[in-house]
C-alpha cells in the first residue's frame, strides 16, 4: 500500500491542501515534483520561491516556482519528473485562485484569470503528462493516478462565484473525459471536493447566519483527512475506482452522485402548447433540486 517508487506532480503544492497532499505522498514513499507560483489567493504574486522554501529540507522532493497555465510549464514539470525520479505516475491537480463577484459585478479580466489557473492550468499538465503516462503503462510499469481538486461550490453553486464555480464544475467534466479516454490505459481519474480549513474558507464571506455557521466549522477541519484520501486514489489498491467524485470532510469521506435523469416527462406528439406544458412540466417538480449554496448544504457540524 505504500507509494515507494512512485512519482507524482502536484500544483499548488506550496500550501495549505496542496501542502497536507504533498507531505502524506512523501511520507508514503513517493518522489514528488511541486508546481506551484507562490501568488496570493486572489493570484497576486506574494512569495515566488514559496516551493523552493517548503522543500528545501525534503528528500525526494523538487519545485518549479512558476505558473502552471503558462506555457511550457506542465511540459517542464513532466520533464523534470522523468530527468530526477524517473517517470511521473501520479498527478494532481490543486491549484487554484478566487476573485469573487456576484454576476451582475463581475469582470471579464477575473473571469479569465480564474478560469485560466483553475482548470486551463489542469488541462495544461493533463496534455503534457498523460502521453508519458500512457507510454509507460504500455511498458509494464504500473498504471498511474489523477486526481483533480475539485469543490463543492462547483456542484451545488455560491453567491458571486462565477469563475470559481464554473472552474471547478469545469474540472469535473475533465475529470470524466479524462477517466474515459485512459481507461484502456487503466489510468485512473477522480475528483476529490475537499472540506478543510485553507485560504478559501477564510475568504469567505457569509451572506447569512447558514454561512457563517459553515465558515467557523470549516476552520476547525485539519487537511490531513483530505491527503489521506487523495493518496489512498494513488495506491493499487484503488486501480478500480475512476471517473468518481468524493469528498473529505474531517473524518467523514463521501461520494456523490452525478447529474442522470431521475424523471421524465413524455410530450404529445408534435409537442405540448404552452399551457400544456405549464401543467405536464408539474409531475417533474418533486425532483427539482434545491437552490441551496454549498455553504448551506454542509452548514452541519463537521466530524473532526
Amino acid at each position: 500500500m505504500d507509494l515507494k517508487g512512485r512519482v507524482a506532480i502536484v500544483t499548488g503544492g506550496a500550501r495549505g491542501i496542496g501542502l497536507a497532499i504533498v507531505e502524506d505522498l512523501l511520507a508514503h514513499g513517493a518522489a514528488v515534483v511541486v508546481v506551484d507560483s507562490g501568488v496570493s489567493i486572489a493570484g497576486e504574486p506574494v512569495a515566488p520561491k514559496l516551493a523552493e522554501e517548503v522543500l528545501r529540507n525534503k528528500a525526494n522532493a523538487a519545485a518549479i516556482c512558476a505558473d502552471i497555465a503558462e506555457r511550457g510549464v506542465a511540459a517542464e514539470a513532466v520533464g523534470l519528473a522523468q530527468e530526477r525520479f524517473g517517470g511521473v505516475d501520479i498527478v494532481i491537480n490543486n491549484a487554484a485562485i478566487i476573485r469573487d463577484a456576484f454576476i451582475f459585478k463581475s469582470s471579464l479580466d477575473a473571469w479569465d484569470a480564474v478560469i485560466r489557473v483553475n482548470l486551463t492550468g489542469a488541462y495544461r499538465l493533463l496534455a503534457a503528462a498523460t502521453p508519458v503516462m500512457r507510454d509507460a503503462a504500455r511498458s509494464g510499469r504500473a498504471p498511474g493516478a489523477i486526481v483533480n481538486i475539485v469543490s463543492s461550490a462547483g456542484i451545488y453553486g455560491n453567491f458571486g462565484q462565477a469563475a470559481y464555480a464554473s472552474a471547478k464544475a469545469g474540472l469535473l467534466g475533465l475529470t470524466r473525459v479524462t477517466a474515459h479516454d485512459l481507461a484502456r490505459s487503466k489510468i485512473t481519474c477522480n475528483a476529490v471536493a475537499p472540506f478543510a480549513a485553507t485560504r478559501v474558507t477564510e475568504s469567505i464571506q457569509p451572506a447569512n447566519d447558514a454561512q457563517a455557521a459553515y465558515k467557523r466549522q470549516a476552520l476547525q477541519v485539519p487537511a490531513q483527512y483530505v491527503a489521506r484520501l487523495v493518496t489512498f486514489l494513488c495506491t493499487s489498491a484503488a486501480a478500480g475506482i475512476s471517473g468518481q467524485l468524493f469528498g473529505a470532510r474531517g473524518r467523514e469521506v463521501f461520494v456523490f452522485s452525478q447529474p442522470r435523469p431521475v424523471s421524465k416527462l413524455l410530450q404529445p406528439q408534435g409537442g405540448y402548447d404552452l399551457d400544456g406544458f405549464a401543467q405536464g412540466i408539474k409531475a417533474l417538480a418533486p425532483y427539482y433540486a434545491d437552490l441551496v449554496t454549498d455553504l448551506e448544504a454542509f452548514g452541519t457540524e463537521p466530524i473532526v
